[in-house]
């Protein structure tokens, strides 16, 4: 604090600060912000998420009438409108969003990995597909999964270095300049790296665990393809994660390509597909190896696990419509990814296949019509049951063939694509908010050129197998804290509670003690 106050008794033309630090000084020193001209919040949406609302309102309250604020962020959520109506003066809106969120020099490509590959599959990456003197960063879930894989890519011979929230500043200095430099090509960080870290040379991003998010998503590739560079983001997909891959197209707006469904280009932009088998196989060999021959490095896997487990309990869930695509998608039918396809021939693919068929095996018949010579009662009453229900089963698995058809070439997501739920601010509350808006989104029903607007249509009927049903948060809480209505929880209770006076023998008495009393 010494420190901070003598360099702003220095009077300096610039002070760059957080906004809790900049308050606290401010209180301290009695300072006087009369004569700022220009006030400039970085990273504008992630403020407002992290609660220093308070603390900006009273930065502001201290500044003089005629400056002018400045607000900078990839994303446009609800708050930071609501706070450009209540703090700022005839506000002008810049976006840079209107035809795409991400920069057309990335490019995205998706593996479809089991959790248990995922080791393997990065180190494939980082020796065969990333260039040797590429810059690459590696998103991963939980500081603990940085050390171990810190420590695993070093044994194979992979120059990295880490870097995460509660490491100590000098030594992020260090790592962070060790990278910049070239020293070290592959920077393994969590979340603390996807915003504010701007490496001017950065051609890789790998997101190791992928993001519960879609904006989170938006800031981690940001890293590459800046200021007119091309950049590619990888990105491993565990079956778990793949709702929150539906997740990010609806919010891009843009249609899941999945392999195997077309032909695909070898360079293919956004493609989903699987890594060959061998490839794995052949990684993970050699990472066995390490594991057996180093304690340190089993006892970093250990942790890393158990620290994944809580990660997992902390995870936001995904949208209900992107876990039921989920479930229609058969994954058994995804290609090879045309980043492998073309190294490798069909027979990779039909081994992969192969291998799912003997894990999603099931059984046509029942224990008890095993034995086709049984003359048990059991063995006979299912034999009738089947023959009864022979038309419907064989309905339902025409039904499921060709909802897998229909997965496969990815009609599923090429329907007219739902609004994710976490919406960004309204066209409408950006007309009444901003007194200009500049490169606003084009909006949907216009026609002709004066921009007119379509008549308003009909409300369409409501067709069950697509209509999501609309409950407040609080609604179950609610409920449940409600006295009248038909069912409510205070009814069921009090309808159970019993005041026994005669309750004088033992049994009685224990009986009396669990009851709950009104």
């Amino acid at each position: 604090m010494e420190d901070q106050f003598a360099a702003l008794h220095e009077n300096p033309d610039i002070i760059i600060a957080t906004p809790g630090r900049l308050v606290h000084v401010a209180v301290e020193m009695n300072l006087k912000l009369q004569s700022v001209e220009y006030v400039v919040f970085d990273e504008a949406d992630r403020l407002f998420e992290m609660g220093f609302a308070e603390q900006l309102q009273e930065i502001l309250a201290r500044l003089p009438g005629g400056h002018q604020t400045v607000l900078f962020s990839a994303t446009l959520p609800k708050l930071l409108v609501e706070f450009a109506r209540a703090g700022l003066t005839e506000p002008t809106l810049i976006r840079l969003d209107v035809e795409s969120k991400l920069s057309e020099q990335l490019k995205l490509a998706f593996f479809h990995v089991r959790g248990d590959d995922k080791p393997a599959v990065l180190l494939h990456l980082l020796r065969s597909v990333v260039k040797p003197q590429d810059q690459t960063v590696v998103f991963v879930a939980t500081k603990h999964h940085t050390e171990y894989l810190k420590e695993l890519l070093t044994a194979q011979g992979i120059c990295c270095t880490h870097i995460y929230s509660s490491l100590d500043q000098t030594a992020r200095k260090i790592n962070i300049a060790k990278f910049t430099q070239g020293k070290c090509p592959v920077l393994l960080v969590t979340d603390v790296a996807a915003r504010g870290l701007d490496i001017p040379m950065l051609d890789n991003v790998i997101n190791y665990s992928f993001p519960a998010k879609s904006k989170l998503f938006l800031h981690r590739v940001g890293r590459v393809a800046r200021a007119g560079r091309s950049g590619t983001a990888y990105s491993l997909v565990a079956p778990d994660e793949m709702p929150y891959v539906f997740d990010l197209h609806l919010f891009l707006g843009r249609p899941l390509i999945l392999a195997g469904a077309q032909e695909l280009p070898a360079g293919a932009d956004g493609v989903l597909g699987r890594v060959p088998r061998s490839l794995v196989d052949d990684e993970e060999c050699l990472l066995l190896t390490d594991h057996e021959g180093s304690l340190e490095l089993r006892s970093l896997r250990r942790v890393a696990d158990n620290a994944q487990k809580q990660y997992l309990r902390s995870r936001p869930g995904p949208s209900p419509e992107s876990i039921k695509r989920v479930k229609d998608l058969d994954t058994s039918q995804l290609g090879l990814h045309p980043l492998f396809s073309a190294c490798f021939e069909d027979t990779e693919l039909e081994r992969l296949k192969f291998v799912d068929s003997i894990k999603s095996y099931k059984a046509k018949a029942t224990i008890f019509e095993i034995n086709a010579t049984a003359r048990t009662m059991a063995s006979a009453v299912m034999r009738s049951k089947r023959r009864r229900d022979h038309a419907l089963i064989q309905k339902y698995q025409r039904g499921q063939q060709e909802k897998r058809a229909a997965a496969l070439q990815g009609q599923g997501l090429r329907q007219a694509l739902p609004e994710p739920e976490e919406r960004e601010g309204e066209e409408e509350n950006l007309q009444d908010v901003f007194s200009a808006v500049v490169g606003r989104k084009r909006k949907r029903g216009r026609d002709g050129e004066d921009g007119a607007r379509k008549k308003p249509q009909q409300p369409a009927q409501r067709e069950e197998e697509f209509y999501v049903p609309y409950r407040p948060k609080d609604f179950e809480s609610e409920r449940g804290l409600s006295v009248g209505g038909e069912g409510s929880a205070f009814e069921q209770q009090a309808a159970g509670a019993v005041l026994d006076l005669m309750g004088d023998e033992n049994h009685n008495l224990n009986r009396s003690k669990q009851l709950l009393k009104w």
